[in-house]
């Protein structure tokens, strides 16, 4: 042991003369403490060595301490990197698989002290522990953990699926009906009829583009366009979107709100969004689309760029609002709160999906009682002047 070693020892209330150095060091039987030269040839072995690696210390004081590695690791020059490592830098710490005496293979995380005397490395301490049934508990608990995620990914495609079948049966059901009765109609019903079978075939056609968008990312096709001046030609959508129970508001900022968006998908977020703030109101309400040019923290939203303004398009309604469990999980694919039938669980993965391919970002405030509201950040300023 160094000087240094033997005087903090000593200091720590341990034993200070070598035999009673030498009489710790056997006592310890869960970790391998032994002593290394400058090549790395063993000087001193304990019990602890001999219970984990199977050598008595006759064995192997005097061998080369790359007889513990794996064939491949010694192949490779993996003790002469660790010697290395640790006599530049003082200290190598790592973990790995090493060789017992009779072949078999354990785990071990493994600490080399450089030992220096009069500014020159003298030789090595060498500390090995047995981990092989912790990384095997932590191994099983990772396979645990994907058969768990793959099992709730199966289930959540059943429940997509289930949910699809749901809505193309009740579309499918509209436009059969108007086609068996539109012979006989005349007039208005017939053309009532015409409508309703094209609303619904509209949207199957929805539908299916979610579902494109969400399998394989919808293709955008951004272009430099007034925000305020699109929400402003299409403003009759979205109040007949939010159905005859609601009073569809608009709060527009007075700003520049020219952005690099894709329009159509932009109007289809925006159409998502009230859709989903008319089937949350349990009564009568507001539903208030807004815009603002602001600077976000990205330490509250990390998707946002550090000095960079983006301009917030939000959607908010003064429902019930969600619990913080559901919040946190509202942007998920396949996860709805609708009943079955009345959502696949799409339209808000959707619209972050278009916000993350738009170079911006999206979130959720909501609350029980407070109503929610969603936002998409789209950059503004330099994506303006593209």
């Amino acid at each position: 042991m160094s000087d240094e070693r033997h005087h903090a020892m000593t200091h720590a209330g341990a034993p200070a003369s070598p035999q009673g150095e030498h009489l710790l060091l056997q006592g310890v039987t869960d970790y391998a403490i032994y002593l290394l030269d400058a090549s790395g040839t063993i000087l001193s072995w304990n019990t602890g060595g001999e219970r984990i690696k199977g050598y008595t210390g006759s064995e192997v004081i005097g061998r080369h301490f790359s007889c513990f590695y794996t064939p491949e690791e010694i192949q490779h020059g993996v003790p002469e990197q660790a010697l290395a490592i640790a006599s530049q830098e003082g200290r190598y710490e790592t973990e790995g698989w090493r060789v017992r005496k009779d072949g078999s293979r354990f785990r071990a995380h493994i600490v080399i002290d450089a030992i220096y005397r009069d500014g020159g490395l003298v030789g090595f301490a060498k500390v090995t522990r047995d981990i092989t049934e912790h990384y095997q508990a932590a191994a099983q608990r990772r396979q645990a953990e994907q058969a768990l995620a793959q099992a709730q990914k199966i289930a959540a495609v059943g429940q997509l699926t289930l949910g699809i079948a749901h809505d193309f049966n009740n579309l499918l059901a509209v436009i059969t009906a108007s086609l068996d009765l539109l012979p006989a109609a005349e007039g208005r019903r017939r053309q009532m009829l015409v409508d309703a079978a094209r609303q619904a075939a509209a949207r199957g056609a929805r539908l299916t583009r979610q579902m494109l968008a969400f399998a394989r990312g919808q293709s955008l096709e951004p272009e430099l366009h007034d925000v305020n001046a699109l929400i402003g030609s299409a403003a009759e959508v979205y109040r007949r979107a939010g159905g005859p129970i609601t009073q569809c508001v608009f709060d527009l900022a007075e700003a520049d709100t020219r952005v690099m968006v894709d329009a159509e998908q932009l109007e289809a977020a925006l159409v998502n969004l009230v859709a989903n703030a008319r089937d949350a109101m349990e009564q009568p309400g507001t539903i208030r689309i807004a815009t603002r040019i602001t600077r976000p923290d990205p330490a509250l939203h990390p998707g946002a760029v550090a000095g960079r303004d983006y301009l917030y398009v939000s959607v908010a309604d003064d429902g019930p609002g969600m619990e913080e469990h559901v919040r946190q999980r509202a942007m998920e694919p396949f996860f709805t709160t609708k009943d079955v039938g009345r959502g696949s669980g799409l339209g808000l993965s959707q619209v972050f999906g278009f916000a993350s391919q738009s170079g911006g970002f999206a979130f959720i405030e909501s609350a029980p009682g407070e109503g929610t509201c969603v936002t998409m950040a789209i950059p503004a300023g330099e994506a303006a002047d593209a």
